[in-house]
This record gives structure tokens, sequence and C-alpha cells, in this order.
């Protein structure tokens, strides 16, 4: 997966609410704390306070919470709408609890009432997780053999066999293989514009997605005939999706993984990945496993286990040298042939992973690190 975009849509949500904002000229003397961008854990409690003019003659002061809501498109406003958190009628302020809130940026906004009139003043926080991720690494209990040539975008084992997404200009494919033998069983090429991502199957039917051609196909699971598109413009790109039997989940190249309805597709939600130091970026490739969302990250050894409620990085499991790289061939070009696909056999409990034009497909079983 291609990553340049990214840091561009990231300086411009982080602009948007990287210092304090006031709705007009008129509210200039009042000013809100926290400053933006203060950082806090999963608990702690947030003093919020308006600050006043000495001769302000304030009816009530109204508190806000929402998290960024960013535009991506004609049809794109998304979620969520502001809750009220409190209301003061003096310069006291108010506490925030934060156990329960998902994670990422939060933007609180007073609304400030006076003479019949409001003003707003506008500030945000970056909540992280409350502790550290666990460490774990693996164990590898079988080998199967992979295509070579799939470059891995999105891997789901459903019925016995394996669909999986090949990404690439020009190379894009939807197909279904055999787990012992590696060979496919039903392709279908992508028009040469489309580059495929992650895929999720629901019902009968297979969900995927494109990377920047703001594009998902819906196909027939069993013939893999197409069905219908749908617009995706949730976010800047199109990158990892699971289903967890309920809503979809996809996620854009960024620390935001978006919830959809699984019939219409429209969003319903989001949340955002971090762990306790930051946001953790490039989430890719999903699947949804005993109630968590597994994550690898783009360019990395690395799988996360996610709280789908919260966003928080629970587990962090260290796949290196999973393929060892004395076992490479030296002119592969390793920046991008990398760890991608997770796949969860439901009924046999067995876990599986591979790499972007990896010869060989994982089944492995993660340990606690010693």
């Amino acid at each position: 997966m291609n990553n340049k975009i990214k840091g561009l849509f990231l300086a411009g949500a982080l602009l948007a609410f990287g210092c304090n904002h006031k709705s007009s000229d008129s509210a200039a003397d009042f000013s809100i704390s926290p400053e933006a961008g203060t950082t806090y854990k999963a608990g702690d409690e947030v003093k919020l306070k308006v600050g006043f003019p000495a001769d302000a003659k304030v009816d009530s002061v109204v508190y806000l919470l929402a998290s960024t809501n960013i535009k991506m498109g004609a049809d794109s406003v998304y979620l969520p709408v502001a809750t009220k958190i409190g209301v003061t009628k003096d310069t006291s302020g108010i506490s925030l609890k934060t156990d329960t809130l998902p994670l990422g940026i939060r933007v609180v906004t007073a609304k400030i009432y006076a003479g019949g009139k409001s003003q707003d003043v506008t500030t945000n926080i970056l909540l992280l997780a409350a502790k550290a991720p666990e460490h774990y690494t693996y164990k590898v209990e079988k080998v199967f053999p992979h295509d070579t040539s799939a470059y891995t975008e999105g891997l789901q084992y459903e019925d016995g066999h394996f669909y999986e997404s090949i990404g690439d200009y020009k190379r894009s494919a939807l197909r279904k293989f055999d787990l012992n033998t590696g060979k496919t069983l039903l392709k279908i090429k992508l028009d040469d514009q489309y580059f495929g991502e992650g895929i999720s199957v629901v019902g009968d039917k297979i969900i995927q997605l494109t990377y920047r051609e703001k594009v998902a196909f819906v196909y027939d699971k069993n013939t893999f005939k197409l069905i219908k598109t749908f617009p995706n413009n949730l976010g800047p790109e199109g990158w990892g999706m699971c289903f967890d039997g309920n809503k979809l989940y996809n996620d854009d190249s960024t620390n935001r993984i978006w919830f959809r309805d699984k019939d219409t597709y429209h969003p319903t939600g989001f949340i955002d990945v971090c762990d306790n130091t930051g946001q953790i970026d490039s989430i890719n490739e999903l699947e949804y496993i005993d109630g968590k969302l597994y994550a690898n990250i783009y360019q990395k050894d690395t799988i996360l286990v996610i709280n789908p409620k919260t966003g928080a990085v629970e587990q962090l499991i260290d796949m290196k040298d999973l393929y060892p790289m004395a076992d490479r061939p030296q002119d592969r070009d390793w920046d991008n042939n990398v760890l991608n696909g997770i796949a969860w056999d439901a009924k046999g409990k067995r876990l599986f992973v591979t790499g972007k034009k990896w010869p060989q497909l994982y089944q492995v079983k993660f340990v606690k690190a010693p």
C-alpha cells in the first residue's frame, strides 16, 4: 500500500483543530482551558473552564463535546453530533470524565450566552490509552503455499476456502483459493484503472474497496459476478476491511477505523487508534476475532489488537522474522512486499497471516512475550 498523501491529510486535520478557535472578533476576550492539543490518558479528569473578561455579564455557558468531524467530499459530512456535557452560570467550569470516551482528538466547545446572544470558544484534547499494550510474539504451527504474484491487500477465510483481494494497478483481482495447495479456484480481474484493496464477506456477498478510486465493489460470493458499486468517500484512501457479524469496519491510511452499515454501506461512526504514547498511523489489513480488531501496521512487522469501542491498542504482536530475510529473494521490492493479510478460521480457531507476494501463508498462534 502506497502512503504518500497520508501526511497531507493529517496535517490538514490537525491544522483545523490545532489552536483555539473563536467564532467572531466579539469573542476575543473569552478563552477556554485546557490549551488545545493537551494530552490526557483515558480515565483522567479534564478540567474545562471559560475565562471571562472583567466586565462580562454572562447568563450561562453550555459545554459541548465532539470528535474531529472531517469532510472528504460533497456527500461526506460525518459523525458525531456534539453532545452537551455540562452547564454553568459562572466561572467555575466543569469536569469531563474520560474513562468511557473513545480515544483520539476530542473537540470541546463552550457556548457562552449573554444578552440574548451566543459566542463560541473551542479547544481540543488528545485522549490516549490508559496503559501500554501487552507484548506478544508468535509460534508457527503450519506453513501453506501462497501465490507469489498475489499482492495481498485483503484476506478472509470462509466456508473452507480463502478469499483474497490482490492490489496493484493493471494486476488487481479478486480470487478464491485452496488452503492446502494454494490453487486458485475462482478469479476475476479488475479494470486496469482500479487498485484492489481490503475485502469482507457478508452473507452471500463480497465487498471490495479500492485504493484511491473512491469506489467499492459488491460481488456475488459464489460467482464473483458484480452486483453493484458504491462510493467510498471515507478518509483519504481505501485500505483494510472486516466484518463483525453486525457492522463493517474499514480504515483509510490514517489511525481512523470507520464503521459502516452492513446493508447500506453508509457510515455510522468511527474510532481512532491510539496506544498510551500517541496515535497509531497506517492501520492496514483488518480482521475481527472474538470481539477484537486485529490490524497490521503498513511496512512494519507488527500486528495490533484493538478495542473496537475505544480504539485502544490492547496487545502488540511482534512478527519479526516470520519470513526470514535470509530466505527472501534479494531482487524483490521488500519495501512494498511486506507483511499484510490476516485471516481467522472461526470454526477451527486457526489464525493465518501472509504478506504481499510472499510464497507462504502461515498458520500461527500468538504467545505472551518473555
